[in-house]
């Protein structure tokens, strides 16, 4: 099967808006969801996470094409001043081209906002692009949990401090 995204808008510029996930998204976060996982989300724990009061989950989808195409999403919590990043991804298709930064900038300004001082996350220790991401946001590393993923992956736990 050809993938949707072609080369051609690849290159383009791309021109996103980040805005609320709804539950009709669902069918699009899934299918960018499932090739970046070792342990994907089902749909119902993305609808547990849009039905939690602590919980803030947005998509970032094209803002100038005639059909909407999502590219990306991010899942957190804020509770009090600490806060989690619980889910991010971005399509295969569009990967290297700063979606992800953007992103991090976007759930970064919302823990800022939010009067956050200290953020969390875990994420695969194979998966050496988001630890960098992460680590140019000033994530640290704070722990591992061994064989996490699958029983064969190591979580590694990293912090920011705001």
């Amino acid at each position: 099967m050809k993938d949707p995204f072609s080369q051609i808008e690849k290159s383009l510029t791309v021109e996103t808006v980040i805005r609320s996930m709804e539950p009709t998204d669902l069918e699009e976060v899934l299918a960018i969801e499932l090739p970046s996982s070792l342990v994907p989300w089902t749909r119902p724990m993305f609808l547990g996470e849009l039905f939690n009061p602590y919980a803030h989950c947005f998509v970032m989808e094209f803002s100038e094409t005639s059909v909407r195409r999502l590219v990306g999403f991010v899942c957190f919590r804020h509770l009090s001043e600490e806060s989690e990043l619980l889910n991010l991804a971005v399509h295969p298709g569009y990967r290297s081209l700063g979606l992800g930064k953007r992103l991090m900038r976007f759930y970064v300004a919302s823990c800022t906002e939010a009067k956050v001082t200290r953020s969390y996350l875990e994420v695969s220790s194979s998966n050496h692009p988001a630890i960098q991401l992460y680590q140019d946001f000033a994530y640290r590393p704070a722990g591992r949990r061994l064989k996490f993923y699958r029983g064969q992956v190591d979580a590694l736990l990293m912090v920011k401090e705001f």
